[in-house]
């Protein structure tokens, strides 16, 4: 009975430090900002659409487990639909990219949690995880792990996710951000995202098999000049998505190209890309590639 019980107890500790890395995991503590609300430690464009009262981030009842969970919606402000999106830390509210995220020395193999989803359009939500560590030589922030899952099914139920998360560096971070969005690149009104309960589980010690379910990425013409094709293989079912970055890591296009398997193919058409070098990422549910391409 002894040893039972010390196996439970062990087993909870365990679970709460899980949940403790992430401030606020279960979505319980908010913050009032007038006519809104945020959750703690987490920034929402909530502050950028206030003026319109329109709130794509609210406190919804009962979490799941819990008192509360937050609920992304993607909704019409003006002419255009905004996303609805919840950092970790700060998001810049006009690039839509977050700009920091919270202390962190962990190396989990995968984030779990529980969600609803549904879009109304063809661009699906997504849950996305980025671990870096300040490096002192390149006075420049290096990419430890990082994850962006594309929420290809629709549940209106809660469904437990787990996504693992691409290891790039045998480096102990020294931040996270976690990104949550109720729509891709093309939100459509009404899209939502329900999230509740995440925790980080499982370790990882060394570099994760990157490439596994990708096959080298071919680029051409490189260098190029005003078009780019970018062809790779996927062997596996899976969300594709293709961007362009720039040095500083900055998405400078993107292509949502949905759920696919096999070759697939794409030109990027760069007339409007300042001449310099860039990086070609491809994005799968399991793994990410990048690939550094010259504009001339």
């Amino acid at each position: 009975m002894k040893k039972i019980l010390l196996t439970i107890l062990i087993g909870m500790v365990i679970s709460t430090s899980l949940k403790a890395q992430i401030p606020n995991s279960g979505f319980e503590n908010w913050t009032s900002k007038g006519s809104y609300s945020n959750p703690n430690f987490w920034s929402t464009m909530n502050d950028a659409t206030a003026w319109s009262k329109t709130y794509t981030a609210t406190q919804e009842t009962p979490g799941n487990p819990g008192s509360s969970y937050l609920k992304l919606v993607s909704d019409s402000v003006g002419n255009k639909v905004v996303n609805g999106i919840a950092v970790s830390g700060k998001i810049d509210t006009t690039t839509l990219e977050p700009i920091s995220g919270f202390p962190f020395n962990g190396r989990p193999k995968s984030l779990t949690g529980k969600y609803q989803h549904m879009i109304f359009g063809n661009s699906q939500g997504c849950v996305c995880v980025i671990l870096t560590k300040w490096n002192t030589t390149t006075k420049k922030r290096e990419v430890i792990a990082e994850v962006n899952d594309t929420l290809v099914d629709m549940d209106m139920s809660w469904t437990n996710f787990s996504t693992d998360l691409i290891y790039k560096s045998k480096n102990t971070p020294d931040s996270c951000i976690i990104v949550l969005k109720s729509s891709g690149i093309n939100p459509t009104k009404y899209d939502y995202l329900s999230v509740d309960d995440l925790a980080f589980a499982g370790t990882v010690s060394g570099i994760n098999s990157v490439g596994k379910y990708v096959s080298t990425i071919s680029t051409y013409p490189n260098p190029a000049r005003n078009l780019i094709v970018v062809e790779s293989t996927i062997p596996k079912w899976s969300p594709v998505v293709i961007q362009l970055l720039d040095l500083s890591g900055r998405v400078i296009k993107e292509i949502d190209a949905g759920e696919m398997k096999g070759v697939y193919k794409t030109v990027i058409n760069t007339d409007d890309v300042l001449r310099g070098t860039y990086f070609i990422k491809v994005v799968t549910r399991d793994v990410v590639e990048v690939k550094k391409v010259i504009f001339q």
